[in-house]
């Protein structure tokens, strides 16, 4: 068996990598470049032979920028785009491809963290023990059913390994900002663990009630007790904060509002050989969310317009997935899996105004059972083939039928074509489809919004594999899409319809080059050009879509450079050069939503790390941490009306053994 299997430990379990000859065609000075990954294919497969468009980011990159937020590792990833409400720990929205915020799939460790319906706020994500981060651009609904209509985001947790070694980091600065970490990690060849506890806080940017503070608990341990078998169990708990003076249209004045968040992550995975090129998988993972909004009056002279509000939700999503991975020949290999997913969630909203109180409530749930296959191969030398399907049956909407298929030609060793086009959904909200609130009905009868979307990559390597460059062309057609509107056909009405049509297309341009004297340059561009196709029942400028007109907070044209220059065995240095082009957005402090254009911006990020005692045989290692956001200070906005940080100094050390 041996012979024919390599077991690679990627993400969260061991999963099989069919002929040791898949790995023999990636040379060892190039696996920066062109390194496995997992998540556009569900088999470990060299970037270079799948027909998406993946990006990897690792833990030494992350370790490199001093990184420890998942918002600020995306934002210099090629097609994708991030609006943020203001200070840190407010609302975070992710825009992949032009794509609606809720049409990209966040997995951790295999474990969906968005909200039925797609919505994820990525404010309290973080980077803690995390081994790399896997971004596919274009749908992979066949594989992960809703939400993966524009892409899919997967966090892999690190795995132990080795001797036991820990690490405990701090860093303080501006803002009045304290973080600390510490990691454990070690194992054998049948037992392994890692584990790490955070704490963050901040005063936040604003004169007052704009503190921040987020705890985070994360712990993998995985087993082999024999070469056939393997399991992984991974937990993340994060208890969040965040507290906000800003109304809804970024206007400051409110003394005591804050938010609430308790998140919990788990993941089971065990896996058998049954064969020397057959594995059955079995992941079983739970997500919840429990959480709410508390805007009690700012005093006894609080009573004019909405002056308090409170919520409580609670959402939970439970899935039992069981896959296999079977390889037919040495480049052949075959997913099917069946998905059983259950979503519920319980709220309660309470609203006091001038105008009396108004109080709103639902505990609903649905299932989903999912069948998909997925089959992989090289048809002829150089000629790669992926096709799939997926049928989800939904007590909300009934079936869906998700495809997708891919062509990649390596024509050399250095130069690559892809071709792909696949079609994906998303599945209304729980508001969407069941909302008894004053100024919203829910409809039952929405049907998931879809998307048809295809591409074509021409990737290309050069100087002995040290530079890489590659540009991908996309077209993402998005029907269905669900709009509310004040004025249904009839006062009885729902207010939710699938009635809107969307366009976007772009190019993505991407560079990876290793320049001389350890100096290494990444750089990504994209443009994008999105348009509104039907604008369904409003009209005017201030709708929600407005025929001919882009889509809100996606600018056209976004550009990131990332240079990391080593000095020594002891010492680099990272400096990220970001522009953001001019984007439209909505003004609702008048209360209306007046159309305004959000100028683009120019920033400047930069960090370094020097070592000053080298650890090693039981001594300990000390190294001294330094990062700077808006290097030169810029006032810029992602959400009109939400000034976005200045100027951010953090300064830290990190002592490890």
């Amino acid at each position: 068996m041996k012979s024919h299997l390599r077991l690679i430990v990627v993400g969260f379990g061991l999963v099989v990598v069919g002929p040791r000859s898949v790995c023999a065609q990636q040379p060892r000075d190039t696996t920066a470049l062109d390194p496995l990954i997992v998540t556009a294919e569900r088999l470990p497969t060299v970037r270079s032979a799948s027909s998406a468009t993946v990006t990897v980011i690792t833990a030494k990159d992350l370790r490199e920028r001093g990184i420890r937020r998942l918002l600020d590792a995306l934002r210099d990833v090629a097609g994708l785009d991030i609006a943020q409400t203001g200070s840190y720990g407010g609302s975070a929205a992710l825009f992949l491809r032009g794509g609606e915020s809720d049409y990209v799939k966040v997995l951790v460790d295999g474990v969906p963290v968005n909200d039925p319906g797609g919505a994820v706020d990525l404010a309290d994500l973080t980077t803690d023990n995390v081994e790399r981060i896997e971004i596919v651009r274009g749908p992979v609904s066949v594989l992960y059913g809703s939400d993966a209509v524009s892409g899919v985001v997967q966090v892999f947790t690190r795995r132990g390994r080795g001797g036991a070694r820990g690490e405990v980091s701090m860093r303080a600065g501006s803002y009045t900002a304290l973080e600390a970490v510490g990691d454990i990690s070690g194992g054998t060849d049948v037992v392994g663990y890692a584990l790490s506890a955070s704490h963050a806080r901040t005063d936040g940017i604003y004169a007052f009630n704009n503190e921040y503070r987020n705890i985070v608990w994360s712990g993998v341990v995985n087993t082999s007790p024999d070469e056939r078998t393997t399991a992984r169990l991974a937990l993340r708990y994060a208890d969040s904060r965040y507290h906000f003076p800003t109304d809804g249209a970024g206007r400051e004045g409110d003394q005591n509002a804050f938010q609430r968040r308790n998140r919990v992550i788990g993941a089971l995975e065990l896996s058998r050989h049954l064969a020397p090129a057959l594995e059955a998988q079995l992941l079983m993972s739970v997500h919840a969310v429990d959480g709410g909004i508390d805007d009690r009056p700012d005093g006894l002279s609080d009573t004019l317009g909405f002056f308090a509000y409170n919520s409580v939700q609670a959402v939970t999503r439970r899935s039992a997935e069981l896959r296999i991975n079977a390889f037919v020949t040495a480049s052949s290999g075959l997913t099917a899996g069946v998905q059983l997913e259950e979503e519920q969630e319980r709220s309660a909203a309470n609203s006091q105004s001038a105008f009396g109180q108004e109080s709103s409530s639902f505990d609903v749930e649905r299932r989903n059972l999912g069948y998909y296959v997925q089959f992989r191969s090289s048809v002829v030398s150089g000629v790669g083939v992926t096709i799939g399907a997926r049928i989800d049956d939904n007590d909300a909407f009934g079936t869906f039928l998700s495809a997708r298929g891919g062509v990649v030609y390596r024509m050399t060793s250095s130069t690559g074509i892809r071709v792909s086009v696949g079609r994906a959904f998303k599945e209304p909200s729980f508001f969407e489809n069941f909302a008894d609130a004053p100024f919203a009905r829910g409809n039952p009868d929405l049907r998931p919004e879809r998307a048809l979307s295809w591409e074509v990559g021409l990737e290309h390597a050069l100087l002995d594999q040290r530079v890489r460059i590659a540009a991908t062309y996309f077209d993402q057609r998005f029907r269905d899409l669900i709009q509310y509107t004040f004025a249904p056909p009839d006062p009885a009405d729902p207010t939710y319809y699938n009635v809107a049509a969307a366009n976007a297309r772009g190019l993505e341009v991407e560079l990876g080059a290793k320049v001389a004297f350890g100096l290494q340059i990444m750089g990504a561009y994209t443009y994008l050009r999105t348009a509104v196709i039907d604008a369904g029942f409003d009209s005017g400028a201030g709708a929600p879509f407005v025929s001919g007109a882009r889509l809100l907070r996606r600018p056209t044209h976004a550009l990131s450079v990332t240079a990391t220059q080593r000095m020594s065995r002891r010492a680099h240095a990272t400096a990220v050069l970001r522009y953001v082009g001019n984007r439209a957005d909505r003004d609702f402090t008048a209360g209306s939503a007046e159309p305004v254009a959000l100028p683009g911006y120019l920033v400047v990020d930069v960090a370094a790390r020097a070592t000053v005692w080298r650890g090693g045989a039981g001594r300990p290692s000390l190294d001294v941490t330094a990062r700077v956001r808006n290097l030169f200070d810029v006032s810029y906005q992602e959400v009109f009306g939400f000034r976005t940080p200045g100027r951010t100094v953090l300064l830290g050390a990190s002592a490890g053994i």
